[in-house]
């Protein structure tokens, strides 16, 4: 990454107005339902800005979640209590703009992300992530996320294994 960036909340003085990921819905969200997603504590979107600049380069959601201890599979399952569900966080959009894609951006806010579920106050298990794509869902493998078996378009990292990277 030759630039440095900034993670910080999304507010009134960031540039929305020039981010282009590729893909439609991942803009149109952060330029028209990020705003009223935060004001009203369902996600949480953080962006990422280049030092002395206000355009998003990349952002991310994150909200709260949870897992049915049976989709987690025996062998995880066996060493948590049994309770039906597990807490967990959920990055639910990571969008990077198209001029900063393929640098390393993608990788600082999927840290950034699971460095904020560790500092929470919520106990949690996992991060949880919906990959859109094979693309995206290869991307979270290669960080270490794992498929849930029944829907392999929805990754856990437990938060064990990210507080160790």
């Amino acid at each position: 990454m030759t630039a440095r960036f900034t993670i910080a909340g999304l507010n009134n003085g960031h540039d929305k107005s020039g981010f282009s990921c590729g893909v439609p819905a991942l803009d149109q969200y952060l330029r028209t339902q990020a705003g009223q997603d935060i004001r009203r504590h369902i996600a949480n979107c953080f962006v990422a800005v280049a030092s002395g600049s206000n355009a998003i380069a990349g952002f991310y959601t994150l909200s709260a979640a949870s897992i049915a201890l049976g989709d987690l599979g025996d062998d995880v399952a066996k060493r948590l209590p049994r309770y039906p569900v597990i807490p967990a966080a959920r990055i639910g959009r990571l969008a990077i703009d198209q001029s900063h894609q393929r640098q390393g951006l993608g990788a600082a806010m999927l840290f950034d992300a699971a460095e904020r579920a560790l500092r929470s106050d919520a106990a949690i298990f996992a991060i949880l992530v919906d990959a859109k794509d094979k693309q995206a869902a290869a991307f979270y493998r290669h960080h270490g996320f794992t498929p849930f078996e029944a829907a392999p378009m929805t990754l856990y990292l437990p938060i064990a294994t990210a507080k160790k990277a």
